[in-house]
């Protein structure tokens, strides 16, 4: 007995540019320099913000993805979410970083939590994951310098 056919679409995948921003260090070359590039985007947020900065070869920023908006204490990010812009935008790594509303940086245990499932998830596909930066007011915490990736 036959079924019937099943339609199947046939997609593309492509980004879509909103706009852009001027970062004038031009490379990632350390957490200050993360922490820069993220508070361009996080600054004043009243909101929890969680972005993908996708890295060139040379550490130079291509795109900046916000991956997820939570509320005013928790975000859920998932690593298929994460990596997808940074696919899509050839990455060779990738920063990933999210503000605290609160304005105290201190990571949580989901923060800790994430940031070792997106280094994971970063080694399997091949997209490093060099740094998560949390922004609060005027200060960050660097999780790779915290040994957490």
């Amino acid at each position: 007995m036959n079924k019937s056919a099943k339609r199947v679409d046939v997609v593309s995948v492509k980004l879509v540019k909103e706009s852009s921003l001027l970062y004038k260090e031009r490379s990632v070359k350390s957490p200050e320099d993360g922490y820069k590039l993220m508070k361009l985007f996080l600054a004043d947020k009243d909101r929890e913000h969680f972005i993908v900065a996708s890295l060139d070869i040379k550490n130079q920023p291509v795109s900046i993805n916000v991956c997820h908006i939570g509320s005013l204490n928790a975000s859920i990010v998932h690593p298929r979410e994460v990596m997808k812009s940074a696919i899509l935008s050839n990455a060779a790594s990738i920063i990933v970083g999210h503000n605290h509303p609160s304005g105290l940086p201190e990571p949580s245990k989901e923060d800790i939590g994430v940031t070792r499932r997106l280094a994971e998830a970063g080694k399997i596909i091949g997209i490093d994951v060099l740094d998560h930066i949390i922004v609060g007011d005027e200060s960050f915490i660097s999780l790779k310098e915290k040994s957490y990736i």
